[in-house]
């Protein structure tokens, strides 16, 4: 049964600053503050079964939610501003990149955006297709049938090209990598 009473109370300016502060520093509001204390006071008083449960499931997650919930967090000032920063660099919005961090922690995964797992994809299927030339220029050269304008210098050009682009995808993966260890890659980089 969810909470639906509740207990007002008056203090003066001064306890309410304490109050206040100590609630900034343990990143609750003053709400939540007060019932934790009001719960921890009637169970030290009289352990209720009531008491004792709503202490004991405190800060635990429903497990009685759909595939995507919503979850609120707080957030000192100063990492919001990071936040935003990181977020944007990566082209998300803040949620987003804190649903993507989380769900790669949790499943030990690392995390792409979407425009570079596009690229990726893109870079992937470029080297498809280049493969699938190349396994028609060997076959038809197993066979010994003549291949038009295609020497050694147009294999040695096509070589660099995998060559390059197999450099460049490693690059990417590994900057993309440390860039979610860091937050978010420096511009210069």
């Amino acid at each position: 049964m969810g909470a639906t009473e509740v207990i007002k109370t008056r203090l003066t300016r001064e306890d309410k600053a304490r109050v206040s502060a100590v609630t900034r520093t343990e990143l609750l509001t003053e709400s939540v503050w007060l019932r934790r204390l009001v719960l921890r006071e009637l169970l030290a008083v009289q352990p209720t079964h009531a008491a004792g449960a709503a202490l004991e499931t405190r800060g635990r997650c429903s497990t009685h939610r759909g595939s995507a919930s919503r979850l609120n967090v707080r957030l000192r000032t100063e990492d919001r501003l990071l936040l935003h920063e990181r977020a944007a660099a990566r082209g998300m919005a803040s949620a987003t990149y804190i649903s993507v961090l989380v769900r790669s922690h949790l499943r030990s995964l690392a995390p792409l955006p979407k425009g570079e797992l596009i690229a990726l994809k893109r870079a992937v299927g470029e080297l498809g297709a280049i493969g699938r030339n190349l396994n028609q220029i060997a076959r038809a050269a197993n066979e010994g049938r003549p291949i038009a304008g295609i020497g050694r210098e147009e294999f040695r050009a096509i070589l660099k090209i995998c060559e390059a682009l197999r450099d460049h995808t490693k690059d990417l993966i590994k900057t993309n990598t440390a860039s979610w260890a860091a937050g978010h890659a420096e511009a210069d980089a």
